[in-house]
């Protein structure tokens, strides 16, 4: 299986697919096209008249609200494209001596790059189902949960911005609960405000101080410090964006004079949001890479 490649188009980010298929370009192009075919593999139920212009409805098993879209193209046996919400999506059939290529693109909306791995993942499972679909194979679905950690590291999507007063950082947590978050980064334990923040909230590199303000399940600040004195502060925020994602927004401000641990706070920091991630799909927490944590610093410099 081929990864994911993921690139941009301006400001939306496009991950592209590419599968060789050992079948004609007519049988892949039904599959694909067809909702009843669709159904077999594809994520939501689809109805639409299948022709340039028409409205489409994508509707998922268990759920009452559809989503709309648009077809943009449809040229048989070689071209589908339609709009779903803000996305697009794209199949291309390509003829080969074994059967046939098939190369599919999402188009995702703008700020939308935080959630690639989750998309590139799910789609890595479609595909499967879909290629065991036209082999006539009956087999479990793939795994999507290592594959999303591969990706988040693959494609850096933790990676952290600067900003005029510090840091930012996003991490998609695949819809994940508040409380499940947070009692992942609490361990369990009571936030105080005064204390110190429970171990998970923290990064070597930046010592914690006190919390200075907290409302569980949601949003905790605390100091940091440097050279033992009051530096700045971490905020860890959860936020619930119902078309994008549950996501967890990180920052931490940093004054000028301190400019010069930019680089370490966001490799830190990037590894601790990659190590949350899989601590919530995998359930495990992996190791301080000591390696990596020197390239991402090399790197942010």
């Amino acid at each position: 299986m081929n990864p994911a490649v993921l690139s941009a188009v301006g400001d939306k980010p496009v991950l592209r697919f590419e599968r060789e298929l050992a079948h004609s370009p007519a049988k892949v192009w039904r599959a694909i096209t067809e909702p009843a075919e669709m159904a077999r593999w594809f994520p939501a139920l689809i109805a639409a008249e299948l022709k340039p212009g028409a409205k489409m409805e994508f509707t998922f098993p268990g759920e009452d609200e559809p989503s709309y879209g648009e077809i943009l193209e449809y040229d048989s046996p070689k071209v589908y494209a339609f709009r779903w919400n803000a996305d697009v999506l794209r199949f291309e059939i390509l003829p080969a001596a074994s059967g046939c290529v098939l190369v599919f693109t999402h188009t995702m909306a703008e700020g939308a790059r935080f959630t690639a791995h989750r998309t590139a993942a799910g789609w890595d499972t479609c595909l499967a189902a879909l290629s065991a679909e036209l082999d006539g194979r009956t087999e479990e679905p793939l795994d999507h949960r290592p594959l999303m950690t591969s990706y988040l590291r693959e494609y850096e999507v933790a990676r952290g911005e600067v900003t005029d007063d510090g840091v930012v950082f996003r991490l998609d947590v695949v819809w994940r609960a508040f409380d499940t978050v947070w009692a992942a980064l609490s361990g369990g334990k009571p936030v105080e405000l005064g204390q110190e923040p429970p171990l998970p909230f923290t990064i070597g590199p930046v010592p914690a101080g006190e919390v200075t303000a907290v409302d569980a399940p949601q949003d905790l600040t605390y100091r940091w410090l440097h050279d033992g004195e009051p530096a700045g502060l971490v905020r860890w925020r959860l936020v619930h964006d119902p078309e994008l994602a549950t996501h967890v927004e990180l920052t931490q401000t940093i004054p000028a004079k301190l400019s010069g641990v930019r680089a370490t706070v966001l490799a830190a920091w990037q590894i601790r949001l990659e190590q949350l991630f899989t601590e919530l799909v995998l359930g495990d927490r992996p190791a301080w890479p000591e390696q990596r944590f020197a390239e991402l610093v090399q790197r942010y410099r």
